[in-house]
């Protein structure tokens, strides 16, 4: 199971010269296992077919027999050549563009292979690719691989780099998938399956051989996350958490609602981590306004009863300080201290918080990215909770773990995905999640409207006022922009404030100061302001029970995840909430979420719909996430092979004997050329 290929210089390949070389590394191309190793994103469809079976528009391959001579027009130092063909007893009207050089070969009565585009009204075909059958075809009744090229290296060049790699080295392309597991699969040997892929004879054959590299790229992935939990797990470096059910179960008696089974079932799992001797690490998900602060302070008093502290990060200042509020009122009767440490902490207020902090007399410490400052010392950290993780970097989060010896890690976010993507994405964690919203709510109504549709939506502003409720409205930007035609807060502002005179209408922004958002944001939960106009500075965690009506200008400028997060900030209180979005999309993907929004407020659906217009990487954000980028699978249409790999990679590395197999020993080699290129190694 040598990688051997991966050391094999690409200028060992016949016709492969220094220059090529080179060329070929700019395409992150280095060896010959590297060439190998790179597959077409798409293959083009050479078949012949009969004019019967296809339709307008199509992209399609027929034969046929030369039946007029070629007529040219020349244009601008363009040209246009055409001739008719008879293809199955019909005459098909064939044009090239820029091709005059084919004109003396095109003679009556000789057979011809055309590919291009065919419009069917017009019996027309735009000649993209031609061939002669009597000089033998060399494309014709192919599926012919599309790769990624750049530079001077075009698709016939690496085609035929590919194929004469294959040819010479082929039979050296390792088998590292132990016989186990192609037999219960029924996979076909690595080496046939890279070949098939890159000279499919047939569509079924070239998905098999994709078949077989999927399941091994995921199975490789998940067998590196299930090594790394394995060991883990062995190494019990972790706090053990003394806790006392019976004082949970009070502090939860007291709470001013019920928990959801839901909220009952993940408490239950992060307290049963918190007892182990490793160190949990699991990512808890659910839906906005699904109760995850609730199940975090659950976890947050079991440490302070444990002797140990807390943590809780967030992104922004206003979630910081909404937190830290409701935390205190929440920890109060118990004596736990819970304090606040945002970048807008006077000098000091900010030495008082760290002094208590590092003698042990501060329990609980909620803050912003200033919770990871090198001058921030804990006595004893025992768990630290993230919330709306996606915010933070993989560093950022590291950096506050490494303030405490091995604590327990909760990560939260509000971005729901499928649980096998979360699998995927989060693979080092356990995945808790929450499904249902606590009782009581009721679902919010969502519209979508056109700009034109103004008036009404301040009439329905003043309805909903007079019945004492409030209303948040968002735009993109802060100000205007030469750049982006986009309604701006602060022009909104102005105008809702003489369209609606009778209602007292706040501001807020990122650019205000800690005290003046404060103040804006203190008086819209009082409810002493009916309207707040704000940017996307309230998107997550704001907390207002009585604001029942959630308007975004320009919605189309907003990310599906994003509208969703908006939403959620209404809805919370026993009212029936609404959410407006005032939109005129152009583009197809702007039409789509609009859609979507109108369609659900489910945040798991929601955030299937967006990765379907986003693809995952821009989903979830690779560098921030670790999201890997696989070459062959895609995590929306192979979830059942990744949920198979993972079973697998869990049941392989249960075994003690796997430890010292030869087939570790492989998978290590395998691997260890990720590692070397930015990934992470199986150990």
């Amino acid at each position: 199971m040598s990688n051997h290929l991966f050391q094999v210089p690409l200028t060992k390949i016949q016709g492969v010269g220094p220059q090529k070389a080179e060329e070929l590394h700019a395409l992150g191309i280095s060896s010959v296992g590297d060439l190998i190793e790179y597959y077409p994103f798409r293959y083009e469809d050479y078949r012949v077919r009969e004019l019967g079976e296809v339709k307008d528009g199509e992209r399609i391959t027929i034969q046929g027999t030369i039946a007029s001579l070629p007529t040219m027009q020349r244009y601008g130092g363009k040209s246009r050549l055409m001739c008719r063909v008879t293809v199955d007893s019909v005459l098909v009207t064939a044009v090239w563009f820029n091709r005059a050089f084919l004109k003396d070969q095109l003679t009556v009565g000789r057979e011809i292979t055309l590919t291009g585009k065919w419009e069917q009204r017009r019996r027309h075909l735009t000649v993209a690719d031609s061939e002669f059958p009597d000089r033998g075809t060399a494309k014709s009744g192919t599926l012919q691989p599309v790769y990624s090229v750049g530079g001077s290296i075009t698709q016939s060049t690496i085609r035929k780099m590919i194929d004469r790699a294959l040819t010479q080295f082929g039979a050296y392309i390792p088998e590292i998938l132990p016989d186990e597991l192609l037999e219960s699969h029924s996979l076909i040997p690595r080496s046939e399956a890279i070949t098939r892929i890159h000279r499919p004879e047939n569509t079924s054959e070239g998905q098999e051989a994709r078949r077989r590299m999927v399941y091994e790229e995921l199975f490789l992935f998940q067998l590196k996350l299930q090594a790394y939990r394995a060991t883990h797990l062995k190494q019990a470096d972790g706090l053990v958490h003394v806790v006392n059910n019976d004082e949970i179960r009070q502090f939860v008696s007291v709470l001013p609602f019920d928990l959801t089974d839901s909220q009952k079932q993940v408490i239950n799992e992060i307290l049963h981590d918190m007892k182990q001797p490793y160190v949990m690490n699991r990512l808890l998900q659910g839906d906005v306004g699904s109760g995850k602060t609730v199940v975090a302070a659950v976890g947050l008093y079991a440490t302070v009863k444990s002797g140990h502290q807390g943590a809780l990060m967030v992104p922004t200042e206003i979630l910081a300080e909404q937190h830290a509020r409701s935390l205190k009122k929440m920890f109060e009767p118990y004596g736990i201290e819970v304090g606040l440490l945002t970048g807008s902490l006077t000098e000091r207020k900010r030495r008082d918080i760290l002094a208590s902090l590092q003698m042990g007399l501060l329990n609980i410490l909620v803050g912003t990215h200033a919770l990871i400052q090198e001058d921030v010392f804990f006595r004893s950290l025992g768990l630290v909770v993230t919330d709306e993780q996606h915010r933070f970097g993989v560093n950022q989060r590291s950096i506050l773990r490494r303030k405490g010896m091995n604590p327990d890690v909760l990560t939260m976010t509000a971005t729901p995905i499928p649980r096998t993507l979360a699998i995927t994405v989060f693979g080092d964690m356990d995945v808790s999640t929450l499904r249902e919203r606590p009782k009581g709510r009721l679902p919010i109504k969502t519209y979508s409207v056109k700009h034109d549709m103004m008036d009404r939506v301040l009439g329905f502003i003043r309805k909903e006022a007079g019945l004492g409720r409030q209303t948040f409205f968002i735009c993109p930007l802060i100000e205007e922009s030469e750049k982006i035609d986009v309604q701006n807060a602060i022009d909104l502002h102005i105008q809702l404030t003489q369209a609606l005179p009778e209602l007292a209408i706040g501001l807020l922004h990122g650019r205000m100061i800690a005290s003046e958002k404060e103040s804006t944001m203190g008086a819209f939960a009082a409810g002493d302001t009916n309207v707040l106009v704000s940017t996307t500075v309230i998107e997550v965690g704001v907390d207002v029970p009585n604001a029942t009506l959630m308007i975004v200008m320009d919605a189309d400028r907003f990310g599906l995840s994003q509208l969703h997060q908006l939403r959620g900030r209404v809805g919370r209180g026993e009212h029936q909430s609404y959410c407006i979005l005032i939109a005129d999309p152009k583009s197809e993907n702007g039409q789509e979420r609009m859609r979507a929004m109108t369609d659900t407020d489910d945040g798991f659906e929601i955030s299937r719909r967006d990765l379907e217009i986003r693809g995952p990487g821009e989903f979830f954000g690779t560098k921030q996430s670790g999201m890997p980028e696989f070459r062959l699978a895609n995590l929306l249409n192979d979830f059942e092979v990744l949920e198979q790999a993972r079973d697998d990679a869990a049941a392989m590395t249960s075994k003690e004997e796997f430890w010292s197999s030869p087939i570790y020993g492989g998978l290590r080699d395998h691997l260890a050329r990720e590692a070397q290129s930015g990934g992470e190694p199986l150990d």
